[in-house]
This record gives structure tokens, sequence and C-alpha cells, in this order.
């Protein structure tokens, strides 16, 4: 594995928002969108008397930390279709760059995505709702480290989709996260079997005992991890298996036709 050809993957992807105001804004727009949205509606819903314990801790954090996960799923997706809609896919992989190398310049590029964006949201959550994640401390951050593999999982399974499908499947993209977001939520008993495979699921549970309790769910740590480990390899081996199969057939010169 070169780290040469994987900076240089990384230096394109750079130069494109360097050179794209409008890629630039479709980063930091809808985070901080959401951020007012659901920061105005909190503090209306305590204006009426709606009392709910915590609840601007509660969205908040939660707010941002979804976004977490959903830039690290699109840091892997949005750099595909980048190549796709350049037609490069096919010059990236006729030179050395291994697929293995591909991957990890986008897993790169999604945590500089979610580490610019993560950082504007608690700027502006800090500054317009006096509200400061950090406050959680440490224990906060493997479950954050948890979040950006899932969001890495979820990207590559995209990928893959994409890749085999082609431009049919393109808005899967921006909608690939949003099937996990009611599992990951307070569920009824019917549907909490199901959330133990899901990762994310166990890192948002882990977040809202940290909130009330103050105390680290090994439970829910060990279980997010073991989890996102699991999923990590399996679907990095599925899109080596899918690659080759696009590869034989040719379908890499066709994809975004």
């Amino acid at each position: 594995m070169s780290i040469g050809r994987i900076l240089a993957l990384l230096s394109r992807h750079m130069y494109l928002y360097k050179r794209s105001f409008a890629r630039m804004l479709e980063i930091f727009y809808w985070p901080f969108l959401d951020l007012v949205v659901w920061g105005f509606i909190t503090i209306y819903l305590e204006k009426v008397g709606v009392q709910v314990h915590g609840a601007v801790t509660f969205f908040l954090g939660a707010l941002i930390l979804w976004d977490v996960l959903f830039r690290a799923q699109q840091g892997i997706a949005v750099s595909f279709l980048e190549e796709m809609w350049a037609r490069n896919l096919m010059n990236l992989f006729a030179s050395p760059l291994t697929v293995g190398e591909y991957l990890v310049a986008t897993m790169t590029m999604s945590v500089i995505k979610v580490t610019a964006v993560g950082g504007l949201m608690m700027l502006f959550a800090w500054t317009f709702y006096s509200y400061d994640i950090l406050q959680m401390g440490f224990s906060l951050f493997p479950f954050v480290l948890n979040l950006v593999v899932s969001g890495w999982i979820i990207g590559v399974l995209t990928t893959s989709i994409i890749m085999r499908f082609g431009q049919q499947a393109e808005v899967l993209a921006w909608g690939m996260v949003s099937p996990f977001q009611p599992i990951s939520c307070v569920l009824p008993s019917v549907l909490q079997s199901i959330a133990w495979f899901v990762p994310p699921a166990h890192i948002f549970e882990g977040m809202r005992s940290i909130l009330t309790t103050g105390s680290v769910p090994v439970t829910h740590l060990l279980w997010g991890t073991g989890l996102n480990a699991g999923f990590l390899f399996l679907i990095v081996l599925w899109f080596y298996h899918t690659f080759n199969i696009c590869k034989d057939r040719g379908m890499l010169v066709r994809v975004g036709e």
C-alpha cells in the first residue's frame, strides 16, 4: 500500500472542494440549517411549557452525532460519485492505485468532512444555544469513533451498489443512512431485538446513558465496537467482490452512463 498514491487521490478531492464554492456550501449549509431549525424548535417547546428534561442537550447532541454518521457515509459515497461523474474510474484503476488504497483515501476524506462539519456545528451550538457537547467529556470519544466507522460501512455499501447499478442508484448516496435513523431512536420492544444488531443504535443509546447517568455504558460500547468491526470486514470483502465483477464485465467503463 502506497501512502503517496493515497495522498494523491486525497489531494484530488481536496482541490475539488477548494475550487468549488457550491461544494463547500453543500457541506456546511444543511448541518447549519438542521441546527437552527431543531434548536429553535427546542427553545419553543420550553417556552410554551412542554417540559422535556434536558431537551436541548438531547436534541442538539443527537443532531451533531447524527450528522457525524451522515457525513462519514457521504465522504465515501460522494467521492465515488465525483469520479463517476468525471468518467475517471477507468483512469484511476488503470493506474497502480489499488482498491485498498482507494478505500483508505475515501475513508480519510470522510474523516476530514466529519471534522470540519462537526467542529462548525459545535461552534454554532455553543454560539446560539450555549450548548457544549464536549461537556460529556472523553467518554463520548469512543462512541464518536464508532459512529465514523458505521458511516464508513454504510458508505462502502452505498458505493458498491452504485458501482453495480450505475446512475439509477445515485440517490442512495444521500438516502442510504435514513433507514438507520428510526432504528437508532427510542424503540418499542418489538423493534429492540433488531436494534441490537445495528451499531448506531448502541452508540445513540450510549450517548443517552452518558447524559442521564454520567456513566459509560460498557455493554453498548462493546456491542457497537464488535458489530462495527465485523460489518466493516464483511463490507470491504463485499466491495472487493463487487469491484472484481464490475471489472471482469467491463462495467467500470460504463458506470455513469
